[in-house]
């Protein structure tokens, strides 16, 4: 596992040890930082179930302002704040060691990016999503949300203040886009 792009390229990244965490691969990796790369420069970064650190390391790296970095894990913690002093990133960053809907629900800040990545099969992305969904403020304006599961927890999400907007299948790996419903402000 390495940094694909940016000021910290080449970079090797350590895994959690264990199988508590599932770290993307650089074949989702790859193409997800091609969409991403654009938007990038002096946006704020959730990575709202860290693990390794990999994607906000990889957003930072490639030009991100900041990122947050949450996980429940004092292992996966422990690791992120490593992989930040290897790539010289951790002045850009904060690393929490707490519950990210206990996160969602209190916090006031709001992100341009939230990466939501959470073990699978236990169905927390549509957790996360409808939980955001109640707090929009947490996505600023022309902000995205992408989710990364198992194309076999794929469910279809009515959400009042986010909409799908793309998915991209990468092997056993999909990635789901949303993005804020625009409000027409027509009159009828």
């Amino acid at each position: 596992m390495r940094v694909i792009g940016g000021i910290a390229k080449g970079r090797a990244l350590k895994a959690v040890p264990g199988d508590s965490t599932r770290p993307i691969l650089d074949r989702v990796k790859v193409p997800l930082f091609d969409i991403l790369r654009p938007t990038l420069p002096g946006i704020s970064v959730l990575d709202l179930f860290g693990g390794t650190g990999s994607v906000g390391i990889e957003a930072l790296s490639q030009g991100a302002e900041h990122c947050v970095f949450l996980d429940t894990s004092a292992k996966a913690v422990a690791i992120i704040k490593e992989n930040l002093e290897t790539t010289g990133l951790s002045t850009k960053s904060e690393v929490r060691h707490t519950d990210a809907f206990l996160y969602l629900k209190n916090t006031n800040r709001s992100f341009d990016l939230i990466f939501v990545a959470p073990p699978q099969y236990k169905g927390i992305w549509v957790e996360a999503m409808r939980l955001i969904g109640e707090r929009p403020h947490l996505l600023n304006s022309g902000g995205q949300i992408i989710v990364q599961i198992d194309p076999k927890e794929y469910e279809e999400l009515e959400l009042s203040a986010f909409k799908e907007t793309q998915q991209r299948k990468y092997g056993s790996t999909v990635l789901i886009f949303f993005s804020a419903r625009q409000e027409s402000g027509l009159t009828e």
